[in-house]
């Protein structure tokens, strides 16, 4: 299963073929071996009679000569071997070469040859320098007559034969793989158009926002008289249920932004109200008891307190509604500047650390000055309220390519991992990594992250505690950046350089 299926639908057929082309060329190549060795058999039988026909005393029978002679019986083809007895002696031994001559057989296959017992069998037996011969000795009057042909032309035509089937073989593979892969590739394609339209949902943004028709697949592939058809059908089906859960899903996120926005809007009234009235009975000339001036000084600040929650709650649901920002030159260097001076006057017991570069050029973008300057507020104050005392915070811009870039960093304890990618999610507090003294609501990151990317930007953290090394935290801010010659607004620039150098350091 770990290879596509196409490839092992092509390797099934052409193991198939491979397995039918070798069986029957095994079985083949058998069936022939065993006819030749028939024929061959039958023609040793033959060649035995005719010798046995011929012997008889020959030149040296009886006179007690050593083997040896011409004696060649008549019908003899070349290459058959014949040994003679007389009275228990051999007398002729040799073999009939291309020529038709006798040749005598040596000491080694001579002895070869008389070591077969003369019972009438066919025996296989080698005889040096001549090769395999099948051999048979026979009785023929008194004295036996030993008889012997070659096997090289049967195995010659075994070889051949066989050297045929795998020259064939390797072809029929070779064309079955071929007509396997079209055929196989042919027939899944219908499966590829399921794969690509499977492709295009997961490109889909499905996790926010109102989700359009998601692609299906044609009805001719989902059909389901055939498999591909089934898949197809099933998934279109899926899709369906996909699409209802996504509708019902977006639904319920309006009602609850519409919600949100609607409570947010209906609570700034009252609590404006509370906090006039607060202040009023501070403010009052009679004669208030210290207990009352105290309640009354936690009633206005909570107020504050919940009207701060309440005009973040109500941005990001106008900015989740898709309302557009104003659009306008921004120079990114005056607020850098200002965000580190009101983060210095705030947090007077961290080290702050502006770098601008030598020569600060500016940072231009299109977009909304108010809402920049509340995400490197809302940066900066992440990193006052989230560190201990004595955290250095260096704050940077620069351009790279088309992009300004700002950074925030600092040397602080940094976000444990299990919080990294909730950071920038509504009400996240990393609560067992930094402490909640300021009051943190959750929503500082997520406002960034909204502002952000209404400005086509992204925002993103790169965090390392303790136990992983050497701990801090860098937001990475990145914005499109204006073509230089837009002017920005004269009030984004820094007054002077005396309003940069405090806060220029290593």
């Amino acid at each position: 299963m770990r290879h596509p299926l196409r490839r092992r639908l092509v390797w099934t057929v052409v193991a198939l073929v491979l397995a039918v082309t070798a069986t029957l060329a095994v079985v083949s190549a058998l069936a022939l071996r065993s006819t030749l060795y028939d024929q061959l058999d039958m023609q040793l039988l033959a060649a035995a009679d005719r010798a046995k026909d011929a012997a008889g005393p020959g030149p040296g029978h009886g006179s007690g000569e050593p083997p040896g002679g011409s004696h060649v019986p008549p019908g003899q083809a070349a290459g058959t071997v014949g040994v003679y007895y007389d009275d228990g002696r051999v007398v002729e031994a040799g073999y009939v070469d291309d020529s038709g001559e006798f040749q005598a057989l040596d000491d080694a296959q001579l002895a070869a040859l008389t070591a077969l017992p003369c019972d009438g069998e066919i025996r296989g037996v080698d005889l040096p320098d001549l090769g395999r011969f099948h051999a048979v000795c026979a009785p023929a009057g008194a004295d036996p007559v030993v008889t012997a042909l070659s096997t090289a032309d049967v195995a010659g035509t075994l070889r051949s034969y066989i050297g045929l089937e795998v020259g064939l073989a390797v072809a029929g593979v070779a064309v079955a793989a071929g007509a396997a892969t079209v055929l196989v590739r042919r027939a899944l394609r219908p499966l590829d158009r399921v794969a690509a339209a499977a492709r295009q949902v997961t490109e889909l943004p499905l996790d926010r926002g109102e989700v359009d028709t998601i692609p299906r697949v044609p009805p001719a592939l989902a059909a389901d008289g055939t498999e591909v058809g089934r898949v197809g059908a099933a998934f279109n089906r899926m899709i369906g249920h996909v699409e209802s859960a996504l509708s019902a899903r977006h639904e319920s996120e309006q009602q609850v932004r519409r919600f949100v926005a609607d409570a947010s809007h209906e609570l700034r009234t009252p609590l404006a109200s509370i906090r006039g009235y607060a202040e009023l009975v501070r403010r009052s000339p009679d004669a208030v008891p210290p207990s009352a001036t105290h309640a009354i000084g936690r009633v206005e600040a909570e107020a504050g307190r919940m009207t701060g929650l309440v005009d973040d709650l109500l941005l990001l649901a106008r900015l989740d509604a898709g309302r557009p920002l104003e659009r306008a030159p921004v120079d990114l260097t005056g607020l850098v500047v200002d965000a580190v001076a009101d983060a210095h006057a705030a947090g007077p017991d961290h080290v702050w650390r502006l770098d601008l570069g030598s020569s600060p050029a500016p940072l231009l973008v299109e977009g909304d000055e108010a809402r920049l300057r509340q995400v490197l507020a809302n940066l900066l104050g992440n990193a006052r309220v989230h560190t201990p005392p004595g955290t250095t915070v260096w704050t940077s811009g620069r351009l790279d390519g088309g992009d300004v870039v700002v950074e925030v960093c600092d040397d602080g304890p940094g976000v444990p991992v299990e919080l990294r990618r909730v950071l920038f999610q509504r009400f996240s507090r990393a609560d067992t990594a930094r402490n909640r003294a300021g009051g943190s609501t959750g929503l500082g990151l997520a406002i960034a992250d909204a502002i952000v990317q209404a400005h086509r930007g992204s925002v993103a953290v790169a965090s390392r505690t303790a136990a992983e090394g050497t701990s801090g935290t860098t937001f990475t801010v990145r914005l499109p950046a204006r073509t230089a010659d837009a002017q920005p607004a004269q009030g984004n620039r820094p007054a002077a350089a005396a309003t940069v150098e405090p806060y220029l350091g290593a």
